[in-house]
């Protein structure tokens, strides 16, 4: 049944009614509950992020991807009141260029009403020619639908949606429709992007193309999602139908986004259907989280999970091809982040069956990240004194361990330093040694020995070298294949 109502001037309203409640999630208001009660308490718990500005979420069955989704979701503040909520999936019913917004009523759903904000609606249509009030484009259209229990269910304050299909299969025109939606881009509201990612390979298979999906999509590149669909679509992996169902959504937020130092994508959570108990493992579709929100403080450097993979491939190539045949092997800085090309130290160390095989790094900050791994993953294959040169034997047994280093500090009492956050560098005259953060964790060491062993045996300036050094302190960014395994 259509709801009609009548407001002023007699303006026709048309409530959206469900159309796929009891196929893709209980129609029943109670089950429907419990169900999320049950998808929530199992989901990735909040990671901390602050300034939340959008969450890309799956939206198939509940029974498969709904606790992928709840992860999603629960990355968002739930005391927060928002100004709107923009829902945002790409058409699975209706072809049609551009992007139609609903505009006639609001949402009617199971566990009650969802208000759309109809003004804002028709004010999207009046401001760009590609934005239409369709309603076909929605009476259908689940891929918006589903995420709504959810913010329902997480949400503490009424909220208002902003419901937008996009029907274009055009980069250009997504890009247009970007620049439409991007002043909305902000802490007073939130967007939703709709979206699941492999349909129809093997498990296996999804679990491969879905990561560098994922990976894709949180470089905050929109050239570098164009480019690794079309790379995934030429491997001719077998039944793989899409790699990303909601692309032209997502490519809509990158758009937003691109080019935005202070914005950071994080992946929250992975599966595929055939993780239910629901699916198999022969033909699955694969679903991810993932959370985009602002740094607090612009200038704080971070690197995304994609960057850490970006610098440990680098970092392995670089040794490969150096210790095989004496070559420095090119880099594509086309898709690499803005963070990856810029100054700062970094130690590269390498372990060979748990015991250290190498370790040397710079402090300096004079060349891009990118380029300081390639020249630290040379020196500690080859270079450190305490090991012969690695040998091309040795290479595939090599475990890589990148720590990229902040700014120097110099402190005025040890008593600033903590162990485990810092790492030292002690200097005197022409000598100087130091310790990564991670070497007073590993070794237990009290901060006396510390500072001890790292004047002494680092610096050659004696156990109780430290007390008449000048000592600095910073902190490390580490992550090693232990994190990140080689493809």
């Amino acid at each position: 049944m259509v709801l009609l109502t009548w407001g002023s001037g007699c303006s026709q309203q048309t409530d959206r009614q469900p159309a796929v409640a009891g196929q893709f999630y209980p129609a029943e208001p109670q089950e429907l509950r419990n169900q999320l009660q049950g998808l929530f308490r199992r989901a990735v718990p909040p990671k901390g992020a602050k300034n939340v500005l959008a969450v890309i979420v799956p939206h198939a069955g509940y029974v498969f991807s709904g606790e992928v989704a709840a992860s999603g979701f629960n990355q968002i503040d739930p005391d927060k009141k928002y100004e709107n909520i923009f829902i945002i999936g790409s058409s699975h019913q209706v072809a049609f260029d551009g992007a139609a917004v609903y505009t006639k009523g609001d949402f009617l759903m199971p566990m009650g009403k969802v208000k759309v904000n109809v003004d804002l609606g028709k004010e999207l249509v009046r401001k760009n020619p590609l934005f239409t009030d369709r309603p076909d484009a929605h009476l259908y259209e689940h891929s918006l639908e589903v995420e709504i229990p959810f913010l329902q269910y997480r949400l503490k304050h009424d909220f208002q949606i902003v419901p937008i299909v996009i029907g274009t299969h055009a980069p250009e025109t997504c890009a247009r429709i970007a620049e439409t939606l991007k002043p909305y881009l902000n802490a007073r509201n939130l967007f939703v992007v709709s979206t699941d990612l492999s349909h129809y390979p093997n498990y296996e298979d999804a679990k491969k193309v879905d990561r560098l999906t994922l990976d894709a999509i949180a470089s905050n590149s929109p050239e570098t999602l164009l480019r690794t669909l079309k790379e995934n679509d030429r491997k001719n992996i077998p039944r793989l139908a899409t790699s990303l169902c909601g692309w032209t959504s997502v490519l809509t937020l990158l758009y937003m986004t691109a080019r935005d130092p202070s914005i950071t994508y994080t992946i929250v959570d992975y599966k595929n259907s055939g993780d239910s108990i629901y699916g198999d493992h022969v033909r699955v579709v694969g679903y991810g989280a993932v959370c985009v929100s602002r740094k607090e403080n612009p200038g704080e450097f971070a690197l995304t999970d994609k960057d850490k993979r970006d610098l440990l491939t680098i970092a392995r190539k670089t040794i490969k091809a150096f210790v095989e045949r004496q070559e420095m092997p090119s880099v594509d800085v086309n898709t690499l982040s803005a963070n990856l090309k810029t100054p700062c130290g970094a130690f590269v160390t390498l372990h060979k069956n748990g015991m250290l095989r190498g370790c040397i790094g710079r402090f300096e900050p004079h060349e891009p990240l990118y380029k300081v791994v390639q020249q630290m993953a040379i020196a500690s294959a080859t270079e450190d004194f305490r090991f012969p040169p690695v040998e091309p034997s040795e290479v595939d047994k090599l475990e890589i361990e990148i720590s990229v280093l902040t700014p120097l500090r110099k402190i005025k009492s040890i008593d600033e330093i903590e162990l485990g956050k810092h790492g030292i560098y002690i200097k005197k005259g022409g000598r100087a040694g130091t310790f990564l953060p991670q070497v007073a964790t590993e070794t237990g060491w009290t901060k006396e020995e510390f500072l001890g062993h790292c004047a002494r045996d680092k610096a050659g300036l004696g156990w109780n070298g430290w007390k008449e050094a000048d000592i600095y302190v910073y902190e490390a960014l580490v992550f090693s294949e232990k994190d990140f395994p080689p493809r």
